[in-house]
């Protein structure tokens, strides 16, 4: 299976509804609302603003691509999830809320 089919399959698995084709799209969920990349090598960082954004990539890809990801540091909440055959594992997650007491 495709890295993308596996991506969408992963997110409809969640209760999300995924619109679009190709190796981007998109998963709604109640309020939330994902923008989802599918990557096969570490290319260029999508830029945007106040957005979730979830990148799913292959094992050998994943190192590469978390620490593209924190040094260009976008101004979004960014997960990755890795794909390895049928099973994938959140590697990174975005930082749950902030709690001040």
């Amino acid at each position: 299976m495709r890295l993308v089919e596996q991506a969408r399959s992963i997110f409809a698995e969640l209760g999300y509804t995924v619109e679009g084709n190709g190796p981007e799209f998109r998963a709604e969920r109640a309020w939330k609302v994902v923008y989802v990349n599918t990557v096969s090598d570490t290319r260029e960082i999508p830029s945007g603003s106040g957005e979730f954004r979830c990148f799913v990539a292959q094992p050998e890809d994943a190192d590469g691509l978390e620490r593209r990801l924190r040094e260009t540091d976008p101004d979004y909440e960014w997960a990755v999830i890795v794909v390895d055959g049928e099973e994938y594992q959140v590697e990174r997650a975005p930082p749950g809320p902030r709690v001040s007491a």
